[in-house]
């Protein structure tokens, strides 16, 4: 089934220079890009995206962490793209990650692990329409 699922290329892979490589891998592994731009969160707007984990004790440093340079935000496309992005992504620990997973070759720590994907179908739908417009999704 063709699915739609949101990709955050976070600030410490942007600001190594690794978007371009993983970008490059999601359409090597067949996903297809729908939107995608370079933005700067604001405090307020990466509070509201990560509502759900409000009361846990990393918010306030993933906030900090969202906000501190740009992110690439793509809308990425496929059959089961939410499980394949999820798998292509790996452990959110890059130490556990499996080899050749985006957070084993980029991440660096649980908190500094390069990119973000939707974890199921409700959370795509929630997370898409938070960046994006209609107009802009492509297909």
């Amino acid at each position: 089934m063709t699915e739609k699922t949101l990709a955050i290329i976070k600030p410490d892979a942007v600001r190594k220079k690794f978007s371009g490589a993983i970008l490059a891998r999601y359409e090597k592994e067949g996903f297809r890009i729908r939107a995608i731009k370079m933005r700067a969160l604001s405090k307020a707007e990466a509070e509201g995206f990560y509502a759900v984990h409000r009361e846990r004790p990393f918010f306030s440093s993933l906030v900090s962490f969202m906000v501190s340079g740009p992110v690439i935000l793509v809308v990425l496309e496929k059959d089961n793209a939410i499980l394949d992005h999820r798998t292509l992504m790996g452990a959110t620990d890059p130490a556990k990650a499996e080899k050749e997973t985006l957070r084993a070759l980029y991440g660096e720590s649980i908190e500094y692990n390069a990119v973000h994907g939707s974890d199921s179908g409700e959370t795509a739908a929630f997370e898409i329409p938070y960046f994006f417009s209609t107009v802009e999704l492509i297909g």
